[in-house]
């Protein structure tokens, strides 16, 4: 089969593979629609996650099954579904202590395009079919069904780990496609006062229709002193990191409220350490909570997000500024995430 892999750090291009064996509780599955993420990027061009040597890429796919295990029983070929980025090892102590996405290690339940090749293949597979595809409703297009395997499901962790409650003000730090499901999912759970922060005019549209009640340039100076400034001095309740550089977690515990709490979905792809400013976390007293986390998989997870998306709590579609026809598109596509123009928010390739 072919694949667009990554070759080695700063490398990629299109290989061909073995198509993949699967066992007697997997699935393969033919892509039907793929998404590149910023994820893909930090892996390849900043060997984020070590060097991988011809390892197809991309983790965010909805397709049809092809090909089922004879231990898998709610699937059958044919199945259009959806596969989420995260497909952990359920069988496993990490599963049962309600870590899913580190089953059996540290971010190991993040297999696509880190532990096994992923989803830019003509062919991919996935482990444990019952335990983790989703049935794809056909009213939800397809673009917008891929944002659910990856960009909802990671935005919407950053509003889980930050805990926000009714009348929270929350600053949202990158309104890239996962910070946009930070500002929905906020906006759901009943927050106040959203700051987005980013600077690209397609980014800040959507960020006011997901509901920013305020936008914080970091182009027009320091974002702490810009979001200090809106507070009076108060700061925010919570801040989701979506985005950014090492420096945007110093930044962000400076604005967060004793009491408060800084959750991160940020990939940080490149450095040995992030630094925490001592005054700023009270000397390291002030009660400010710093919580990190991979997004959760799984068919449960899914199918609670396609609930919804069916019954029009979120709009993806605005997610969505690139739509490309052919298997071929992929590397177009991977260079778009990479390159990210103006006028770039998450671009999708159709397979059929």
């Amino acid at each position: 089969m072919k694949g667009f892999a990554m070759l080695s750090i700063n490398k990629v291009g299109w290989i061909e593979k073995e198509k993949p064996l699967i066992g007697p509780y997997d699935a393969m599955v033919r892509p039907l629609a793929i998404s590149p993420c910023s994820s893909d990027i930090h892996t390849v061009f900043e060997g984020a996650i070590g060097d991988r040597h011809d390892m197809i890429l991309g983790h965010e796919a909805v397709g049809e099954i092809v090909e089922i295990g004879d231990k898998v029983n709610d699937f059958k070929p044919g199945d259009r579904v959806i596969v989420p980025a995260i497909t952990p090892d359920w069988r496993s102590l990490e599963a049962q202590a309600g870590f899913h996405q580190h089953s059996n290690g540290m971010l190991a339940g993040w297999k696509f395009s880190n532990f096994k090749d992923g989803v830019f293949g003509e062919f991919f597979h996935v482990n444990d079919a019952d335990m983790n595809l989703a049935i794809m409703p056909k009213e939800i297009p397809l673009p917008s069904a891929v944002m659910i395997t990856d960009m909802m499901t990671t935005g919407f962790h950053g509003v889980e780990l930050a805990d926000i409650q009714f009348g929270s003000s929350v600053a949202v730090i990158g309104i890239g496609p996962v910070g946009l499901m930070g500002v929905a999912g906020a906006k759901l759970r009943g927050a106040g006062r959203i700051i987005g922060v980013g600077s690209r005019s397609v980014c800040v549209e959507a960020a006011q229709f997901y509901g920013a009640t305020d936008i914080v340039n970091y182009k027009n100076g320091d974002i702490v002193e810009q979001i200090m400034e809106l507070t009076q001095n108060k700061g925010v309740d919570r801040v989701i990191l979506a985005g950014g550089g090492i420096e945007i977690l110093g930044q962000a515990i400076s604005i967060v409220k004793p009491g408060g709490v800084v959750a991160n979905v940020n990939y940080h792809g490149s450095g040995e350490s992030l630094p925490v400013p001592r005054l700023a976390w009270g000397c390291g007293m002030a009660h400010k909570t710093i919580k990190g986390g991979l997004c959760p998989g799984g068919r449960y997870r899914m199918e609670m997000l396609v609930n919804l998306v069916q019954h029009n709590r979120v709009d993806l579609s605005r997610l969505i500024t690139h739509v490309f026809t052919g298997f071929n598109h992929i590397e177009e596509a991977l260079f778009l995430m990479k390159d990210k123009p103006k006028d770039l928010i998450k671009p999708v390739v159709l397979i059929e």
